[in-house]
């Protein structure tokens, strides 16, 4: 479970295929708080920590997880959003967050106003997958509320230190991200389903 909270900015050092497995090696200044057969979410999606060496350690994803997200867009010396799991116990400044990617979504406008950005992506609605507007959306990760609701977009406002310290100043029209919907959401809708 995670907040959505981003800790580090990882940058990608070497991938690996074996099989149809994705080795991913990571260097973060969180290594060191690591350990072997931990959950991080990478880009927002829940990853196990296969081994450790220095200041870089390595998780795997296998071709599910290949299939329905961006990690497979990844290359050396890519940024990618971290964050450990959350402590039972502690502040939840997101809100809750499995690590589960639904689907992905494109960026398909960056608006920058006087002091921060707009970000509009669109997402395939056959899934479907809802917003809602003042509701949580995750984004590579990232815990942020939505605004500008639609049945197969929307927008997110970003503030500077939001944009400096996550993936987000790297985006660009067209860049793929993934996206986990609310889970509180998600069981709503499947109840009003029966």
């Amino acid at each position: 479970m995670f907040t959505g909270i981003i800790e580090d900015l990882g940058i990608v050092k070497n991938l690996q295929t074996e099989g149809s497995n994705l080795h991913i090696t990571v260097s973060s200044r969180l290594t060191s708080e690591l350990k072997i057969d931990q959950s991080v979410a990478h880009n927002g999606v829940c990853l196990t920590v296969v081994s450790i060496n220095g200041d870089e350690y390595t998780v795997t994803a296998i071709e599910e997880t290949l299939i329905k997200t961006n990690l497979n867009t990844l290359q050396v010396n890519h940024s990618v959003n971290l964050e450990r799991a959350m402590i039972l116990g502690t502040r939840l400044d997101g809100h809750i967050v499995q690590g589960h990617v639904d689907q992905t979504a494109k960026c398909i406008n960056i608006e920058q106003k006087d002091g921060s950005w707009i970000f509009t992506f669109e997402y395939d609605s056959v899934l479907n997958n809802v917003t809602i507007e003042k509701g949580s959306i995750t984004i590579n990760g990232v815990s942020l509320t939505v605004v500008n609701s639609q049945k197969n977009s929307f927008s997110v406002a970003i503030i500077p230190y939001t944009y400096e310290h996550t993936t987000f100043s790297t985006f660009k029209i067209g860049t793929s991200v993934n996206l986990e919907f609310d889970v509180i959401g998600k069981y709503v809708k499947r109840l009003m389903n029966l």
